[in-house]
């Protein structure tokens, strides 16, 4: 068997060109586009290429886009009074403060003070809240485990009844909420960590199995049950030493060559889970400015 490559740039440049629609169809109703404001403190390489990423597909997508760049001196007090005007602008649908901030800032009171409305990242409490409880409609869900879930759909349709689904890794930002998303979609779950006996026989179970534990390649092919499909959500930078001295690579959690041998359909990495993060999170923020103007949820697949 060879799996099928689920393509996340195709799919990401599908939702975004929902997205311009819906933003587009906004403006026209209310006389002004969505806005989305993202904040990064500091000049963390990664950080910088994530922010102007996410600046460039806010300008395309037709939003009123800002770019706040703090020096890495930056008090805590300056952060958290630059977030209370973005909190009070009425422009302004979406706020994301790039993580991580600098040492010396507590993380958790900035996103905390972040108005749930605007929490484009999905991280404020009461968002985790409205997700946990089932209360979709009106949560921010974070974006990678919404992008993961628009990819599963993709392949399996929306209802995922008689499913089993593993989800090796409980982080807030990806194992918890992608659990809560696949729950409501019928879907039986089970979340699986580093400390799960025999981890390879529950992985094996897993009609859908999500990898988002943040170790290169940990999960192998002989891991993967036959026909399954194959979510991969991490990121890991290794040396390859094939390429050149101090060459390095990315790879995902899963083992891919091995697992597409018998997964039914797999995402790459890169080009994966990846490029869906930024695409929810333009979708993220034409869904707050509908919720605060009282307008339906647009909605968005790949």
């Amino acid at each position: 068997m060879t799996a099928r490559i689920i393509d996340g740039k195709a799919a990401a440049q599908a939702v975004l060109a929902q997205v311009k629609t819906v933003a587009s169809a906004f403006a026209a109703a209310k006389g002004r586009p969505p806005g989305l404001a993202v904040v990064l403190v500091g000049e963390d390489p990664a950080s910088q290429v994530y922010v102007r990423n996410k600046s460039r597909e806010a300008e395309a997508a037709g939003f009123r886009s800002e770019q706040h760049s703090l020096a890495a001196t930056t008090t805590e007090a300056a952060l958290l009074a630059l977030v209370a005007r973005l909190n009070a602008d009425p422009g302004i649908d979406g706020i994301l403060v790039q993580l991580p901030l600098p040492k010396g800032i507590d993380t958790e009171r900035v996103l905390m003070a972040v108005d749930p409305a605007k929490d484009v990242d999905g991280f404020h409490p009461i968002n985790v809240g409205l997700l946990g409880t089932g209360a979709t409609a009106k949560a921010l869900v974070p974006c990678t485990p919404a992008g993961s879930l628009i990819l599963i759909e993709s392949v399996l349709g929306p209802s995922l009844a008689g499913k089993n689904a593993v989800v090796v890794g409980r982080s807030n930002i990806v194992g918890k909420p992608i659990a809560q998303l696949l729950l409501q979609r019928d879907a039986t779950v089970t979340i699986a960590h580093s400390r799960t006996a025999d981890l390879a026989a529950v992985c094996r179970q897993a009609d859908v199995l999500i990898a988002a534990v943040g170790r290169p390649e940990m999960i192998r092919g002989d891991w993967v049950k036959d026909g399954a499909v194959v979510i991969d959500v991490g990121i890991n930078r290794i040396a390859a030493p094939e390429r050149g001295e101090g060459k390095t690579r990315l790879v995902g959690d899963v083992a891919t060559a091995e697992a597409a041998e018998r997964a039914g359909a797999i995402t790459p990495v890169p080009g994966g889970v990846g490029p869906m993060t930024i695409a929810l999170l333009m979708a993220n923020t034409v869904a707050a400015a509908h919720l605060r103007e009282g307008l339906p949820r647009p909605t968005f697949s790949a």
